[in-house]
């Protein structure tokens, strides 16, 4: 009995320092982030390094806010943001039912297409979109950079939700139409309700991608700028190989912040819809 709670206490000892080590890995570059943000250029690289800034400043952030112009930035990534994670959900919910329930040769064909297409690298299609976008005068506008992440989010998006939609008993469908629920009853009022976890988690994940997203606001647009853009417009010190580091921390704590409030506040949500994807119906 001793040697069972001694090795049940160990075990237990174990799991706290590979969480610990774990937890550290991932925190301290966060913290190295907004610390390196509120302190001041001329003391990020003194020797010893100091883990707590002695003249914590918030002029960083007051300089990306007068003259990075960051508020038009918010603005504009939340227009997008916003826009394309209502559209690419509800369209995504749509495709995903009708691939889940319904089964032919075309919807099958279609299906691997969308699959096919997160495959296919950015910079593959760039050029001939780019051409595409100056055709039908989408480029530098918001309808077409919103159609790109839409794009972008839609593949993943259908793929989790179809594997939902295949966890849902067609059984409890088949029930609600013998009680005599219509097509759109049976939607609103048994599918979206058991898909709420996979809807809220899908979400989330692509509100991470498109706030992350580079490529498609650098390469298709020019005087619509979003935050992941931002960067790139710093001022650089000295000369061009200077690199603004505090600057770009404040920047990049900017970027970070909405993600950890969003993934903070939607916690529960998130392991519903990894629980509920894992569990076979």
């Amino acid at each position: 009995m001793l040697k069972s709670k001694q090795k049940l206490f160990l075990t237990g000892v174990f799991k706290w320092i590979i969480a610990l080590l774990v937890a550290f890995l991932i925190l301290f570059p966060l913290y190295w982030i907004f610390i390196s943000s509120i302190t001041p250029s001329g003391e990020l690289f003194q020797r010893p390094i100091n883990y707590l800034p002695e003249n914590p400043t918030l002029s960083n952030y007051i300089f990306l806010l007068k003259n990075v112009g960051l508020m038009n930035k918010i603005i504009s990534t939340v227009i997008i943001i916003g826009i394309t994670l209502i559209v690419s959900t509800i369209v995504s919910i749509m495709a995903a039912y009708a691939f889940a329930r319904y089964n032919s040769l075309g919807l099958n064909i279609a299906f691997l297409f969308i699959l096919f297409s997160m495959l296919i690298p950015n910079v593959v299609t760039a050029r001939p979109l780019y051409d595409f976008m100056r055709k039908v005068d989408l480029y530098d506008t918001y309808p077409g950079l919103i159609i790109l992440y839409i794009s972008q989010v839609i593949p993943f998006t259908v793929l989790i939700l179809r594997n939902f939609v295949n966890n849902i008993p067609i059984s409890i469908e088949e029930a609600a139409a013998i009680d005599g629920a219509n097509f759109f009853q049976m939607i609103f009022n048994i599918v979206l309700p058991l898909l709420k976890p996979a809807i809220a988690t899908v979400a989330i994940t692509n509100f991470i991608i498109c706030l992350n997203e580079f490529f498609i606001p650098l390469f298709y647009a020019n005087n619509i700028q979003v935050l992941s853009t931002a960067i790139t417009q710093l001022p650089l010190q000295g000369n061009m190989y200077s690199v603004p580091w505090d600057l770009v921390s404040a920047m990049g704590w900017i970027i970070i912040l909405p993600i950890i409030i969003f993934v903070a506040v939607f916690e529960k949500q998130i392991m519903d819809g990894i629980m509920a994807g894992g569990v076979k119906a």
